[in-house]
């Protein structure tokens, strides 16, 4: 019997060779349930069905929680870092009023 298998794994708290056994694809037969030597195999296996989703999901959540922190902490230090050099050739100004302010220049250079 699989579940007598899977539920002797789990007593014997071998939670590895129980999910390398299957126990994570076991559907519990209902008729089985039913069975008095099989219902406690089943409800066992059940519980532990439970407890891994549940830790598996908690650790999926875990994961994406600091996916999401790394990922603002780059913003963070992106929006904090000093300009580069390609930064640096862009004008600040807008194009025509940089052309203003070099016709102004321009102009007080010729001034005696």
């Amino acid at each position: 019997m699989h579940a007598v298998r899977l539920a002797d794994l789990l007593r014997a708290d071998d939670l590895d060779a129980a999910i390398e056994s299957g126990l994570m694809a076991f559907v519990t037969c209902p008729e089985c349930a039913r069975d008095g030597d099989l219902a406690d195999a089943h409800a066992r296996i059940a519980a532990a069905q439970r407890r891994l989703r549940d830790a598996w999901a908690a650790r999926d959540r875990h994961r994406a929680r600091e996916a999401r922190l790394q990922r603002r902490a780059a913003e963070r230090a992106a929006r904090r870092a000093p300009a580069t050099a390609s930064d640096a050739r862009t004008p600040a100004l807008p194009p025509a009023a940089a052309a203003a302010l070099a016709r102004a220049k321009a102009r007080v250079a010729r001034k005696p």
